[in-house]
């Protein structure tokens, strides 16, 4: 079984937790089309959903699904969001944004009820970082001035690319990708990270998802975010 069956058999299972008349948060990347084509089955079937997409690709392909979408600028309650991820720890804290909507995702993971995540086996690691690199979304207004106070956290920074020019997300914003040998204490990252100034968000996703589906070749598996004892 290749990586993009894994994929499609995490997008199919984490798609039957969405019920009629809910409104859904759609991710992006290449699992997330695997949603969208199982989604559209759906449809055809008569379930009857209403969606907030994370990037003008994401809309096409909602809309391609016959997936009414609701405004950017809407007041949303989003009761389930799915999205996937390019790490996972045991925690199930996540690295996302490798495909540079970090933001509009972040937005919608913290404003759904419910957070699920879909991955292959290959996402899932001991502790983040190492082969895979955060993301941080910066202002383009003194964003070299920021890059400097970032790499003070530890790591070897880059801003990403794209056909030679500086990358530029939906919101007209920079990312600059941070390599960290290992993050021992992604929370506490997290928050440093956002707090300087310039900085927009991180593709730190910690404590926000609440199911993680994961296609392996053994079978789908359900992890559940642990929770803190009383």
């Amino acid at each position: 079984m290749d990586q993009d069956a894994l994929k499609k058999m995490a997008a199919d299972a984490a798609v039957e937790y969405i019920r009629d008349g809910q409104i859904v948060g759609l991710g992006t990347g290449s699992t997330i089309r695997h949603v969208m084509a199982k989604l559209a089955e759906r449809i055809k079937g008569g379930l009857r959903i209403r969606g907030v997409a994370t990037s003008l690709e994401t809309a096409g392909l909602a809309r391609d699904a016959g997936i009414p979408l609701l405004p950017d600028d809407a007041e949303w309650t989003i009761d389930i969001a799915l999205d996937g991820a390019d790490q996972v720890d045991p925690q199930l804290n996540l690295i996302k944004g490798g495909g540079g909507a970090l933001l509009k995702e972040k937005i919608v993971a913290s404003a759904a009820s419910r957070f699920v995540v879909l991955v292959d086996e290959s996402k899932r690691v001991p502790v983040l970082g190492g082969t895979f690199q955060v993301p941080v979304e910066v202002i383009p207004f003194g964003w070299r001035t920021v890059m400097k106070r970032v790499a003070a956290c530890g790591c070897r920074v880059a801003p990403r690319m794209k056909d030679g020019q500086l990358f530029v997300t939906e919101a007209g914003h920079y990312i600059i990708d941070l390599w960290f040998p290992r993050i021992d204490a992604p929370g506490e990252l997290e928050t440093e990270l956002e707090k300087t100034p310039g900085v927009v968000c991180t593709g730190l996703f910690v404590g926000r998802a609440d199911l993680v589906i994961v296609g392996t070749r053994q079978g789908v598996v359900t992890l559940e975010r642990p929770r803190l004892q009383p």
